[in-house]
């Protein structure tokens, strides 16, 4: 099976390269791209068949809410899952991010094991075919 295509998405370079490093420790996944906006996110997201399957995403960037970087991937129809990266606990948020198809949060601060469950979690869900 391939391993499974990452694009971090975070202004703050610190924990950008915080989260591609904790990335790089699961197998079977591989980081390819970093974003600082969600301008610039949505660049790398290109056409659905851009090889993206996993978009690590915070939520709060410097020129659009990662909820809006979220609609334009559907609106292009790019199908990548989204594991959302923030310290919003606010209840609209949750309830957008669901019906927008996030179904994964890490909450900030988090660790290296909670990154690797997320995405183990991710990788099983592709394994059985979800």
């Amino acid at each position: 099976m391939r391993e499974i295509e990452v694009l971090v998405v975070e202004d703050d370079p610190v924990a950008a390269d915080a989260h591609v490093a904790y990335v790089k420790r699961v197998r079977g996944f591989v980081v390819r791209g970093k974003a600082r906006d969600g301008a610039g996110a949505i660049r790398q997201l290109g056409a659905p068949s851009s090889g993206n399957d996993l978009v690590l995403l915070d939520l709060y960037l410097p020129d659009m809410h990662g909820l809006d970087v979220v609609r334009a991937m559907r609106t292009a129809e790019h199908r990548a899952d989204v594991i959302a990266v923030t310290s919003a606990r606010d209840l609209e948020v949750v309830r957008a991010a669901v019906s927008l198809g996030i179904a994964q949060y890490l909450l900030k601060p988090f660790t290296f094991a909670a990154v690797r469950n997320k995405l183990e979690r991710r990788s099983e869900k592709r394994r059985v075919g979800k």
